[in-house]
């Protein structure tokens, strides 16, 4: 059985749940308060990039990317050879750095027994994480981006994201090749663009709010519970193609590594992946981008091998168009995937009514940044696919869920830093999601008369990088 995010720390999907932390008492609102006045007030000068890259690259923030984690074509370029580009020599300790986010989070309708232990059924203040992060240049033409993050919902220390890489470049006639290899811990977090799950809309998203019970596989479900790598290149800086192989870890692995094997999967075999991609500017201010992806991993539920194992496969469409100017930024993404699961193996143990069952999810969104301090974001995710109550452990069985997501960030210094610490970087944000359809139901979601738009979340979020 499949259980829903609320209770992700027993789904073998839990990855795919945001971090989350300890909930702050009331006069936490008044710590926002006072911090949004202190960035409000200091003395700013000319921008540098967030932190470590920033120290590496002595690039504004604005080159890399539009608002945090959106990525302009300098930003994936740089991500492409490697996170090897530099301006100096600079040492080591200087490509360490830290992040820290502080939320408030409240539903539309209170969650008896607690959003989470330790916390209340509604309005919960809390430290959605802390990381420790290593970005830029290992060695020449090898790079890492290695973070390390502290979750207060679940109290434990976990690897976050991991990827490792080598790149180089060469010429192919009168064509110019980029090629390298990755390590990495989750398919698609070594991804360029921002419409691919990894890196997708909503950026974040509070751990103390309800959220649906399925996700196709590639939306985390392998995330920092596996390891493997691919190999990639880059043509002509327009055609993109990538090949990769993913095992999960050893069950002590995951236990020392992301926090606890319960209820996690284990690999039946190598799990391939796949990634193409085509881009092309326009002009000095257009970009595009169109692509596929997919995902094949055969899977033992719960790591129990009594039954055989259950397989997934997973075909994604996206594309994403980006305009930017001279104070206006614009990005649209959109997403398609569709997955066919086989189930042998659940079924046999009770963990799922059918043998096979589809999956589909579409995400989408439009965010607009203006002067690289304001950005507005909209968004819509819809989930639907074959009803299954023992699978995913809702009393419809069906995993058909609408949402509609809108954010608003405000990020200070994103043009022009603090001059005692240029690399301060900040953000501010306000998040709304609507539910329209929540598994499978508009009403009685729960079978306790909770509406879907019960569910829906109001979320504000503080983000510090230094």
């Amino acid at each position: 059985m499949r259980r829903t995010s609320a209770e992700c720390s027993g789904n073998w999907r839990w990855a795919y749940c945001p971090l989350g932390a300890r909930i702050f008492d009331i006069g936490g609102l008044s710590i926002f308060l006072v911090l949004v006045l202190l960035i409000a007030s200091v003395p700013v000068d000319r921008a540098r990039a967030i932190p470590p890259f920033a120290r590496q690259t002595g690039e504004p923030c604005s080159a890399c990317h539009t608002v945090y984690p959106q990525l302009t074509p300098f930003g994936r370029q740089f991500k492409l050879n490697g996170y090897t580009e530099s301006t100096d020599s600079s040492p080591i300790y200087e490509r360490l750095g830290a992040w820290l986010q502080g939320s408030f989070t409240h539903t539309a309708r209170a969650q008896p027994g607690g959003a989470a232990p330790d916390f209340g059924d509604n309005d919960n203040f809390a430290m959605n994480q802390a990381s420790l992060f290593y970005g830029g240049k290992l060695a020449d033409k090898i790079g890492a981006f290695l973070q390390g993050t502290y979750d207060g919902v679940e109290k434990q220390w976990a690897w976050d994201n991991m990827d490792l890489r080598f790149a180089d470049e060469a010429t192919i006639g009168s064509h110019d090749l980029t090629y390298g290899v990755s390590l990495n811990n989750n398919p698609g977090v070594q991804d360029l663009w921002n419409s691919t799950p990894v890196w997708a809309f909503p950026f974040d998203s509070s751990a103390l709010a309800p959220g649906p019970a399925a996700s196709t596989l590639m939306e985390g479900g392998l995330g920092q519970i596996a390891g493997g790598g691919s190999v990639y290149g880059m043509l002509d800086e327009s055609y993109y193609g990538e090949i990769g192989l993913y095992h999960t870890l050893s069950r002590g692995a995951i236990d020392t590594l992301a926090g606890s094997a319960d209820g996690t999967p284990r690999s039946d075999g190598v799990a391939p992946y796949w990634r193409f991609d085509w881009q092309k500017d326009f002009g000095t201010n257009n970009n595009i981008a169109v692509g596929t992806s997919g995902l094949y991993a055969a899977l033992y539920p719960d790591g129990d091998k009594s039954q055989g194992s259950d397989s997934f496969t997973d075909l994604g469409l996206d594309a994403q168009y980006q305009y930017l100017g001279s104070q206006n930024n614009v990005t649209a993404r959109a997403s398609l995937i569709h997955e066919s699961q086989s189930l042998d193996a659940s079924q046999a143990l009770g963990g799922a009514d059918n043998a096979s069952n589809e999956l589909w999810s579409f995400n989408s969104s439009v965010s607009y940044t203006y002067d690289q301090t304001w950005s507005l974001t909209g968004g819509v995710s819809h989930l639907w696919g074959s009803s299954d109550a023992a699978y995913y452990g809702t009393p419809s069985g069906s995993p058909d869920t609408t949402a509609f997501t809108v954010q608003g960030d405000w990020v200070p210094f994103n043009k022009a830093p603090i001059s005692f610490y240029p690399w301060f970087n900040p953000r501010l944000s306000l998040q709304y999601v609507h539910y329209a359809q929540f598994d499978g139901s508009s009403s009685n979601v729960d079978g306790s008369g909770r509406s879907a738009s019960d569910n829906d979340t109001l979320f504000m979020l503080m983000t510090v990088t230094f």
